[in-house]
Formats: C-alpha cells, sequence, structure tokens
C-alpha cells in the first residue's frame, strides 16, 4: 500500500516541478543581477558546447567563438536553468527511492537474522534436551540392570540353549 502511495507522490512532485522550472525561467530575466549572472553562465554554457561539437568534427578549437545576444543568452541560459531544476527533482526522487528501498531491504534482513538466530536457539534446545533424554534413558536402564533377574533381562543374555547329544533320545509328541 505504501509503496504505490511513494510512487504516486513522486511523480507527482516531478509533474510539478516542470511548472516551477517555467517560473523560474521567466523570473530569471526580469532581476537584474540574476540576468547578469544568468547571462555569464550561458556564454560560458555555449563556448564549452561550441568547443565540444567543434572537437567532435575535427575542426579547430583555437578560434574566436562570437558570444551570444543577450536575449538568446536569457533564454538559454533559463531553459538551463529550468532543465537543470527537473533534473535536481527527478534526481533527489530517485535518491530517495533507493535509500527508502535499501532501508526496507536492511529490516527484511534484520528479521531474517533475527529468525536465524530462533532457530540456532531452538536447535540447542533441542540438543540439552536430547542429551537431558539419554541420560535418564541410561539412568532408568542401569536401575532396570538392578531389579531384574539375570536370565530375563532381555534376549541373548541367558545360556544359550545347547544342541541335542548324540544318543540320547528326545521326547516325541505322541
Amino acid at each position: 500500500m505504501v509503496l504505490p502511495l511513494v510512487k504516486l507522490g513522486s511523480l507527482a512532485f516531478r509533474t510539478l516541478a516542470k511548472p516551477i522550472a517555467a517560473r523560474l525561467k521567466h523570473n530569471a530575466g526580469i532581476h537584474p543581477k540574476f540576468r547578469g549572472f544568468i547571462i555569464g553562465i550561458a556564454q560560458a554554457n555555449h563556448r564549452f558546447t561550441t568547443n565540444m561539437q567543434r572537437r567532435l568534427y575535427g575542426r579547430a578549437t583555437d578560434i574566436h567563438i562570437r558570444p551570444l545576444n543577450e536575449e538568446r543568452a536569457i533564454q538559454a541560459a533559463a531553459d538551463l536553468l529550468g532543465e537543470l531544476f527537473v533534473f535536481s527533482v527527478a534526481g533527489a526522487a530517485i535518491i530517495y527511492e533507493v535509500q527508502r528501498s535499501a532501508r526496507s531491504e536492511a529490516r527484511k534482513e534484520e528479521v531474517r537474522r533475527q529468525e536465524v538466530e530462533a532457530i540456532r536457539k531452538r536447535e540447542e534446545e533441542l540438543a540439552i534436551e536430547v542429551q537431558a533424554m539419554k541420560q535418564r534413558i541410561s539412568e532408568m536402564e542401569r536401575q532396570y540392570a538392578r531389579w531384574t533377574l539375570p536370565g530375563f533381562r532381555g534376549f541373548g543374555t541367558t545360556a544359550q540353549a545347547t544342541p541335542p547329544q548324540a544318543g540320547t533320545q528326545q521326547p516325541t509328541a505322541a
């Protein structure tokens, strides 16, 4: 029951992150200090991606890269900021899920460990009980041996019957 609710909450949180990211994009271009900051980030990102593309295509990277105009820089930075926010929210949701799963597995492992320990303890108790029963049986056998006559103690304890000797007459049933 908890797992579907957590997943549904995580999905709702990620879905809500998109409008928040759009609002961040909108506000990013309005505030003058923040605007200057994100233009610098956008220009650095533009230089980095252009250099990477040029390296991938085997072109020279020591050329001057023309900067973006102010509006394109603000739009690129706002897009980057919005995507970064959505990615951060999704990453946080994934980290939360992994940690929750790890805690759940740890609880299950602890329960299994306790069950194994209970089985071991029960096995030791049974071994002690078996040993006590063996002692009681041997004590009863000793008492039984003292109370019975030597010929009636069990099979094979009386003198072996000797076979009839030759020349003696055996009784016959008439």
